[in-house]
């Protein structure tokens, strides 16, 4: 797993990578202004030194050794996890979680569809991956804060892991009787539980989920959420007078994105306005079951995905 590889290599890297609440913006360059035909006659009159190769490279005398440690690399991948069977708990979601999973590999994006469209990605795992410890001190914070925000019945109604729950009008979450097994309790996840104890695998991630509603006259809105501890977070609502716009493939489209309106921060709205929100998304399966579902499916596919880029790489060195 991704934890363990992070362990054996200990190497310093970048500070983690915060999730931030606004939209980014596109990273498509604008050619300058400034140059011109200009450009040409700066060109230098002699010829351009170039270190490439005309001929194919030859094979070096580490490409049997590194060829040997890919090969054990993806052994010890294979034997910890198979990367191509769909664990249980993610195998029952897709089964009757009622969305469509796309998956393509060699991308970082995985996307859920039914009549919405939900997508997340992998590079959160990555951004955890390079300071986990700033993120689990972070965590502790949040938590000990909402915490104490808490009043004793309302930290009842809303513990972390209830699925299926819903705000009444005083504000506190209505648990159903059967929900109130938290899921890292139950019987097919306590694998995972003896093996998190142990150490193995990485603590929760947030991971931000992006959810496409789209009305049939082709109007839609995108909730931006963050799916952390069981729970889904709503942080911004965007409205797009077309579905292109709410998913932006193109820099033309990408650049008109930017002109439109994008509300105010989710948390500055009217709080049963809040509520109507997080309830139209639980009506339609954006709920406590996905928040658990997207991490371990984000675990799952950046494993899958490091064994196929060490077998592409390996199938380079060995050409």
């Amino acid at each position: 797993m991704l934890s363990l590889r992070a362990l054996s290599r200990a190497a310093p890297k970048a500070s983690f990578r915060s999730l931030t609440t606004s939209r980014s913006l596109t990273t498509i360059q604008k050619p300058s202004v400034l140059r011109s035909s200009w450009a040409v006659a700066s060109r230098p009159a002699f010829r351009t030194f170039a270190t490439s190769p005309l001929r194919f490279e030859p094979a070096g005398q580490v490409d049997t050794e590194l060829s040997a440690k890919i090969e054990q690399e993806i052994s010890l991948e294979n034997e910890s996890k198979d990367p191509q069977q769909l664990p249980p708990a993610l195998q029952d979601f897709v089964e009757n979680g009622g969305f469509e999973v796309k998956d393509t590999p060699g991308s970082e994006e995985v996307v859920l569809t039914k009549n919405i469209k939900v997508t997340f990605s992998i590079a959160d795992l990555n951004a955890l991956d390079e300071d986990p410890d700033q993120y689990t001190e972070d965590s502790a914070i949040a938590d000990q804060d909402y915490d104490d925000e808490l009043t004793p019945q309302s930290a009842g109604s809303r513990s972390k892991g209830t699925i299926n729950s819903g705000r009444s009008q005083d504000g506190n979450f209505n648990v159903a009787p059967e929900d109130s097994v938290s899921p890292a309790d139950r019987p097919e996840l306590a694998d995972s539980e003896d093996a998190a104890a142990d150490g193995d695998v990485p603590p929760g991630f947030p991971v931000r989920v992006n959810v496409t509603v789209t009305k049939p006259n082709g109007r839609a809105i995108q909730l931006e959420c963050v799916a952390n501890d069981g729970m889904i977070d709503i942080e911004n609502v965007y409205h797009f007078p077309t579905a292109e716009l709410a998913d932006a493939q193109t820099a033309e489209t990408d650049f008109k994105r930017q002109d439109i309106y994008a509300g105010p921060p989710f948390s500055n709205l009217d709080e049963d306005l809040q509520i109507l929100f997080e309830k139209y998304l639980d009506e339609r399966g954006i709920n406590s079951a996905l928040a658990q579902f997207a991490p371990d499916y984000i675990d799952y596919k950046e494993q899958r995905e490091y064994v196929k880029w060490l077998g592409d790489v390996k199938e380079f060195v060995d050409a």
